[in-house]
């Protein structure tokens, strides 16, 4: 890992989704003829203060897992605010992330280096970090009050085609892999790819391969027919940690009731991104945005299998971070590998903090949704599957 990973390239790992080419109309507006400056510009803090004292004293109380943040989670200890940062996490309610390593397109030298880097974190700050190698874990993690991080690869290009690298990394303690990223790989199709296109032979035993030695399959960039394929093949439930849904905002990202539903039969439980994609491009989502996601996947798939993967940016974001996630889309867009669609960050203005998952909280009892269904959302419904797959 370079020293070089510093805070920008963290937020480019944050926002790798939003910088991929995306199914959407043809667009030349800049971030500010996109978005309301008032939306562009870094709100105030959302404070805690705001939350009512149920919203409060149940999250404090709560299993909270993030299914999806906090990219490379490795490339923390480069930071040259890196206590701050870690302060930031230990005071976010946290109980557990699962990091994405490797981006979309890392190289298998690349992806064991960030590997390595996660490792050191861990290593550096045991007061704070539990590396999760079973679901106990998690528990342990709940009662000694640090945050437990769970590693996962969202593409496969660190493993080529090469099955015998799903059981390596599984050595290496990475519990949840994707069969694709955003294209094609040897083992199925990516959403950008279109609908149909699914599931390979080789993808197929890569699916039997993950059931046997418990690593979840997660489906989150899979075009529909590979997500219907893969909730099929599996013998075990599969997950989609970070997505929204189709049926409220149509876009290659989200995910269509049938196989949200399809997902939940089968014992699946689907998280709900904080990303752009929820809505049109001609504006910010905000907080009321995310909740009507969150409600929708709740009707379609029921209390059971819902929960959360922001695959948002963690940190507050500040006009500095918006300048320089603006300047890299500048770069793509000279090099000719700008895509439609990326003309704003991967966050929610009024939830601008790394509480925000408090917020989400208070914004369900506020909905009508009881403590239990609650606490579900927040993080029992990954516990419960991660459980159920991860024991080989």
């Amino acid at each position: 890992m370079k020293k070089q990973w510093t805070r920008r390239q963290a937020l480019t790992l944050s926002s790798k989704a939003l910088l991929l080419p995306i199914l959407l109309p043809p667009s030349t507006k800049s971030w500010a003829q996109a978005i309301p400056a008032r939306e562009v510009a870094p709100p105030l803090d959302a404070s805690v203060a705001g939350v009512s004292a149920n919203a409060a004293t149940l999250y404090r109380g709560a299993f909270v897992l993030d299914s999806n943040t906090l990219a490379s989670i490795g490339s923390l200890q480069y930071e040259e605010d890196v206590q701050k940062r870690l302060q930031s996490i230990r005071d976010s309610g946290l109980t557990a992330l699962k990091s994405t390593l490797g981006g979309g397109n890392a190289t298998f030298e690349d992806t064991v280096a960030d590997l390595a880097a996660a490792q050191a974190l861990v290593d550096k700050h045991p007061d704070l970090f539990v590396k999760v190698a079973r679901h106990s874990d998690l528990m342990q993690a709940k009662s000694m009050n640090r945050v437990a991080v769970i590693l996962s690869f969202e593409a496969a290009s660190m493993l080529e085609d090469k099955l015998e690298r799903i059981e390596m990394f599984r050595q290496l303690d990475v519990l949840v892999m994707q069969l694709t990223y955003n294209h094609k790989t040897p083992f199925g199709s990516g959403c950008l790819d279109g609908d149909t296109g699914g599931v390979t032979d080789l993808g197929r035993k890569a699916i039997h391969k993950m059931n046997e030695i418990g690593v979840a399959l997660d489906l989150s960039h899979a075009n529909a027919q590979t997500t219907a394929d893969g909730i099929a093949i599996s013998a075990k439930p599969a997950v989609i940690t970070h997505a929204g849904c189709r049926a409220v905002y149509d876009h290659p990202r989200n995910k269509t009731d049938r196989d949200m539903k399809a997902l939940a039969e089968k014992g699946g439980v689907m998280g709900i991104y904080m990303l752009p994609f929820l809505t049109a491009d001609t504006r910010q989502p905000m907080l009321d945005d995310y909740i009507q996601h969150v409600v929708h996947a709740l009707d379609s798939c029921g209390e059971d299998h819902v929960g959360i993967g922001t695959d948002s940016l963690f940190f507050k974001v500040t006009k500095q971070d918006l300048d320089e996630i603006a300047k890299e889309e500048a770069e793509r867009n000279k090099a000719g590998i700008g895509a439609p669609g990326e003309n704003r960050p991967p966050y929610i203005p009024d939830i601008n903090t790394p509480l925000k998952l408090e917020l989400v909280a208070d914004a369900l009892l506020k909905h009508g949704y009881g403590a239990r269904v609650t606490e579900k959302v927040l993080g029992l419904n990954f516990s419960r599957v991660y459980k159920e797959i991860w024991t080989a």
